[in-house]
């Protein structure tokens, strides 16, 4: 923002069957999550402009605090929504902000906003008194990288506020409008001003995270897929085989290019899973992260199908692969620019490293038994990523081994209502069929692609991908005529 010297611009009521549980597409809890905002070319700054003036999708409710039906989609949203929700998440650099609120709703959900994991870099302060009192403290003070204001007037006052606050700003200052009126001509006029973005309650905290973080997204950064982190409530729950299936049904049938990367260094099973003995893997990547390059990482991936790469575990216990925490921050973080989507098979282990991935992955799976030791798990870890990720979807359950013959368990239902989440999978006790992929090096789809268990993931796949598979083309009655031999 300059002066005018310097003008610039997610029912726990869960029925299964010992069998199979799917939980269809149109319940999914995630089907409404907002979208990731595209990156957007950068904003011209606010300038005054001396002029009279006559007066995205819908924004999806807050997973855990769902708003009234009521609610109509918002127009000057539907003009900024953001683009498919198959990206990952960009965070904010070390930036000041400015929030100045009329509304104690609003002040609240600025404050959630800011401990948003995207904004753990930001100074954030939070300020009564609207679009006035900024007016009142930039005459004496600086203004900050960004100031976001609320203003409840009507258009011509507004405008005359946003003219006068354009005359103490410092350049660069970006601005952020909360305002009242859902007006695709003041969105305009604002936007021919040079305010960066201008938002219309109702609106929940990840949005205002999310625009503001799209405000210093840089166009020309590497491209950043969305990752997904797969881990057991406990030992022998299925993690890996559950990441495997996925990343293959992400690649096959919903035919988008993934990267499965195996975090089991010792212990590993990707390689074995995918009948693929590369001679580099992860581990290689993870001693010197800092010469991973494109070149160097496509040389290390396995190719397991014309769409899924494998960065496998050396799955030998002749190091003890001490290995520090950034370097995994380090190696992940470059992975995630080589595909639309990176599975991460995260070892039963507790470390600095797994809980940093748990808590900024794009999305998280969390597979469980449905015993007891398996539910104080998964409890344990779903109370510790709602409180470090408050405007994120909850993570999800899929219960695995399901109706073992003569072994107690834990009903589906109860399962989900302890943990306060409804079950996105419950993959019944097939051990035929599991064994048989396990001991050829295949996938279940691969042995039998319509079994219950193989359908499941393919379900569970979409979820988590968020697409449809693409349509199959239906052959003619002649087609096989006019093949070649």
């Amino acid at each position: 923002m300059n002066s005018a010297a310097n003008p610039d611009p997610f029912d726990l009521d869960f029925d299964a069957d010992d069998e199979f549980t799917s939980s269809p597409r149109a319940s999914d809890p995630f089907a409404d999550f907002p979208p990731a905002r595209a990156p957007e070319a950068p904003e011209v700054p606010l300038r005054p402009v001396m002029r009279d003036f006559d007066g995205g999708d819908p924004l999806s409710d807050d997973l855990h605090q769902p708003e009234p039906p009521s609610r109509l989609p918002n127009a000057v949203h539907e003009m900024i929504a953001g683009a498919e929700a198959a990206f990952g998440e960009s965070s904010l650099p070390r930036i000041t902000i400015h929030i100045f609120c009329e509304q104690a709703e609003t002040a609240e959900l600025s404050e959630r906003a800011a401990q948003d994991r995207r904004m753990e870099r930001a100074v954030v302060v939070t300020r009564m008194g609207g679009l006035a009192s900024a007016l009142q403290i930039y005459q004496n003070q600086p203004t900050p990288s960004l100031v976001v204001v609320e203003s409840r007037d009507p258009a011509p006052q507004l405008l005359a506020q946003l003219d006068a606050l354009a005359e103490v700003c410092d350049p660069g200052t970006k601005v952020v409008l909360v305002g009242s009126a859902n007006d695709i001509a003041l969105y305009r006029e604002l936007m021919r001003r040079g305010v960066s973005e201008y938002l219309v309650p109702p609106f929940n905290a990840l949005q205002l995270v999310r625009t503001v973080t799209s405000l210093y997204a840089d166009p020309s950064a590497p491209f950043v897929g969305r990752q997904i982190a797969f881990c057991g409530a406990k030992g022998g729950a299925g993690a890996s085989t559950i990441a495997h299936n996925v990343a293959y049904s992400i690649t096959e049938r919903l035919q988008t290019g993934a990267v499965l990367v195996d975090l089991d260094l010792p212990f590993g099973t990707a390689g074995l899973d995918f009948n693929q003995d590369p001679l580099q893997g992860v581990a290689d990547a993870l001693s010197q992260p800092d010469r991973l390059d494109p070149v160097l990482m496509d040389r290390m991936m396995a190719r397991c199908t014309e769409r899924l790469s494998l960065f496998a575990a050396p799955a030998n216990l002749d190091t003890d692969y001490d290995i520090a925490s950034e370097a995994f921050d380090e190696v992940t973080q470059k992975i995630r620019g080589a595909a639309p989507f990176v599975v991460l098979d995260l070892p039963h282990m507790w470390t600095a490293w797994t809980r940093k991935i748990l808590l900024t992955s794009d999305d998280l799976v969390i597979v469980a038994t449905p015993d007891l030791a398996s539910l104080r798990n998964a409890k344990n870890m779903v109370d510790l990523v709602r409180r470090a990720r408050p405007n994120d979807a909850p993570p999800r359950l899929v219960l695995n081994q399901v109706g073992v013959p003569g072994r107690p368990e834990i009903p589906v239902k109860d399962f989900g209502e302890a943990l306060g989440l409804t079950p996105s999978l419950a993959l019944p006790w097939d051990p035929k069929l599991f064994g048989q992929a396990a001991n050829n090096g295949q996938m279940l789809a691969e042995v039998s692609a319509r079994a219950k268990a193989s359908e499941g993931l393919d379900d569970l796949a979409q979820q988590i991908a968020r697409r449809d598979p693409p349509p199959t083309q239906k052959s003619s009655l002649f087609s096989g005529l006019f093949k070649k031999k």
